[in-house]
């Protein structure tokens, strides 16, 4: 488990939204470092302040979530954005999610259903509005079949284990749980295994166990 609540920025061009949100994070312990309306100054102040957990609506004034999502993975990969949208559309979902986002709610979502997936993404898990996460990984698997796999690096038996269990969709504490391990040696197998691949997130990771079919297995 986590030793403490999550930094977090909170990105939205709607002031009331905005302001409703960072006061249910800051009610349930989060320390919320950065507000922002805009993609440039979301850029800008998560440049200064590196929040762990970034929630950010897709439709900002430019740049947009998209390519915000963009920006805070390529300039610190280990930062989790769990977009926050009006909009469930297909292919806002997938460009967000192939931008790096590790998680994607509705904004009819709860303040309870908000919460946890912030806590849960925090943990590297990624977290979906129901009916979205289907939706991503069919469209991961079936871009699977259509791409050309190249050999696929080494990995030891603990890790292609664990693997296996992301691919099926288990978070980290539910794998350590299985394995009889800590949560700590589970997140340096996957660790591991991102460096390995070449992977910045569990998102990718996922989408790579689906295209060699572990999660079948």
């Amino acid at each position: 488990m986590r030793d403490r609540p999550a930094a977090v920025m909170v990105v939205d061009d709607h002031p009331m939204w905005r302001e409703a949100v960072e006061r249910d994070l800051a009610g349930a312990g989060f320390e919320v470092v950065a507000t922002a309306s805009t993609g440039r100054e979301a850029i800008t102040r998560f440049a200064a302040t590196r929040p762990e957990v970034v929630v950010l609506d897709l439709q900002i004034p430019e740049p947009d979530g998209v390519q915000v999502t963009t920006e805070v993975v390529a300039l610190h990969p280990t930062t989790k954005v769990l977009i926050l949208s009006a909009s469930g559309e297909q292919a806002d979902v997938l460009a967000a999610v192939k931008a790096g986002a590790t998680g994607y709610l509705v904004k009819s979502a709860s303040r309870e259903e908000l919460l946890e997936a912030v806590r849960r993404v925090a943990a590297g898990d990624p977290v979906f509005t129901p009916g979205l996460a289907g939706l991503v990984l069919g469209e991961f698997q079936h871009s699977a079949a259509t791409e050309v796999c190249g050999d696929k690096p080494a990995l030891t038996d603990r890790e292609t284990e664990i693997l296996k269990l992301v691919a099926k969709g288990l978070s980290y504490r539910q794998i350590a749980d299985r394995l009889v391990l800590s949560h700590r040696t589970v997140q340096n197998h996957v660790q591991n295994t991102l460096r390995k691949l070449q992977m910045h997130n569990r998102v990718e990771l996922t989408r790579y166990a689906i295209e060699q079919g572990l999660d079948a297995e």
